[in-house]
């Protein structure tokens, strides 16, 4: 059977070049040579041009398609997940797309495709999704803690942790305060698990890399820069 993997992203790059550069190293991940992408844009409300933006970002040759939600499901749901070679989660409000998920069964769902080794991945709330909890801005512009995640990976989790000025501070307050600790990853860089323990740290931009955070402070990560 093949390795679990969750590849946990911080947020796209600075540049177009970087987050193309960063989801090739993701799908790659899938060992296919033409594998199988489902975008799930839940978290935008299956935001049609958030959807074409990420088509036109993904390596040439991947086949691509996404899963709606709005205003109901497919049908077969669950075999069409576990056609895929990777799953990606979109940003956007981390708690909505959770709700939504739990209604219609699909967390249930994805944890059966993680087993079967298809690749979990996603940026900002496609990041915190996977995690025991995060920090997000689901409730309004101010950042939260929130403790109602898929639980695949223990702790937390901190994306665009260079990316938005008030991820650090509240993050680092947030755990030294009692909060789960966890990670955090800059724009442009991804944390990929094998099973639930953390492989790599590779990124798509020089000088960013994660932190592992801890009521005691944080602690920088190396990071393989992609090529």
């Amino acid at each position: 059977m093949a390795d679990r993997q969750i590849v946990a992203l911080g947020g796209a790059g600075a540049t177009e070049e970087e987050t193309r550069r960063l989801l090739a190293h993701v799908v790659g991940l899938a060992g296919k040579a033409s594998p199988k992408v489902c975008i799930v844009p839940t978290a935008t409300a299956d935001d049609a041009a958030s959807v074409l933006r990420l088509h036109g970002r993904l390596p040439e040759g991947v086949r691509a398609s996404h899963v709606p939600f709005f205003p109901w499901p497919p049908d077969e749901l669950r075999r069409i997940v576990l056609d895929q070679d990777v799953i990606f989660v979109g940003g956007g409000n981390t708690a909505n797309a959770l709700a939504i998920w739990r209604v219609h069964g699909f967390d249930e769902i994805l944890r059966e495709a993680w087993e079967a080794g298809i690749v979990l991945t996603g940026w900002s709330a496609g990041m915190i999704c996977w995690f025991e909890a995060g920090v997000t801005d689901s409730f309004g512009p101010q950042l939260i803690g929130m403790r109602d995640g898929l639980g695949f990976l223990a702790g937390s989790a901190c994306p665009h942790y260079d990316g938005e000025e008030l991820r650090r501070p509240v993050y680092t307050r947030l755990v030294a305060e009692g909060f789960p600790p966890g990670v955090a990853a800059d724009d442009g860089v991804a944390l990929r698990y094998v099973g639930t323990e953390l492989d790599e740290v590779v990124t798509a931009r020089e000088g960013a890399t994660a932190y592992r955070v801890t009521p005691e402070g944080e602690t920088r990560l190396d990071a393989l820069r992609l090529a």
